[in-house]
C-alpha cells in the first residue's frame, strides 16, 4: 500500500504544473537529505535551502522517504567510500583535522564513514538526479500523460465509484 501512495503521490507531483526547474530541485534536493544522515548540521541546512528556495516541496519530501529507505541499503557501500575518503586518502587527512578542530564542523559528524560516505554519494549525484528529473518531468507533461489518460485501466479507475467519492471529498476540502 506503502509503495501505491508513493506512486500515486509521484504522478500528482508530475500533474501539478510547476516549472519542471522546480520539481526536480526539490526532487534533487530532497534526494540529498534522504541519502545522507538527516539529524546533521548539513542535512539541517539542506532542509533550510529546499525551504527558502523556489522547489517543490512535496518533491523534495517525496525524495526524502524514497532516498531513506533506498540509503539503508547502500549503507554498506557509503561506509567504504567514507572509509577511503577519511582514512586511505592521505591528502585529505590534514583537511579533516581542521575540520574537526574546528568549532562548529564537528557538528556535520563527518568523521562518521556512513554520513561522509552517503553525503558524497548524494552530492555526487545531485545534477544527473535534477537533469534526469527535469527531462522525466518535460516527457511527462508533453507525451506521456495524454497517452496514459487513452488507457482502458486508467478510463476504468478514473470513472469507478470510489474514485468519484474521493474526488468530491477532496473538492470540500476534506482530505489533500
Amino acid at each position: 500500500m506503502f509503495i501505491i501512495k508513493l506512486l500515486s503521490d509521484f504522478l500528482k507531483i508530475l500533474r501539478a504544473g510547476q516549472a519542471p526547474g522546480q520539481v526536480a530541485g526539490g526532487f534533487a534536493l530532497g534526494s540529498i537529505v534522504g541519502l545522507s544522515p538527516t539529524l546533521t548540521l548539513q542535512g539541517l541546512a539542506i532542509w533550510l535551502i529546499i525551504l527558502i528556495l523556489d522547489v517543490n516541496l512535496s518533491a523534495a519530501i517525496l525524495a526524502f522517504t524514497f532516498f531513506s529507505l533506498v540509503a539503508y541499503v547502500f549503507d554498506p557501500i557509503f561506509h567504504s567510500l567514507g572509509y577511503l575518503l577519511l582514512v586511505d586518502v592521505e591528502a585529505l587527512k590534514g583537511l579533516w583535522t581542521t575540520l574537526y578542530n574546528a568549532p562548529i564542523a564537528p557538528l556535520t559528524r563527518f568523521n562518521n564513514t556512513v554520513v561522509l560516505g552517503s553525503l558524497s554519494v548524494a552530492l555526487l549525484f545531485f545534477f544527473p538526479l535534477y537533469w534526469g528529473i527535469k527531462k522525466l518531468y518535460i516527457a511527462y507533461r508533453d507525451h506521456l500523460h495524454t497517452k496514459i489518460e487513452q488507457w482502458k485501466i486508467y478510463k476504468i479507475v478514473s470513472k469507478s465509484v470510489i474514485v468519484q467519492w474521493y474526488l468530491k471529498i477532496r473538492d470540500w476540502g476534506i482530505v489533500a
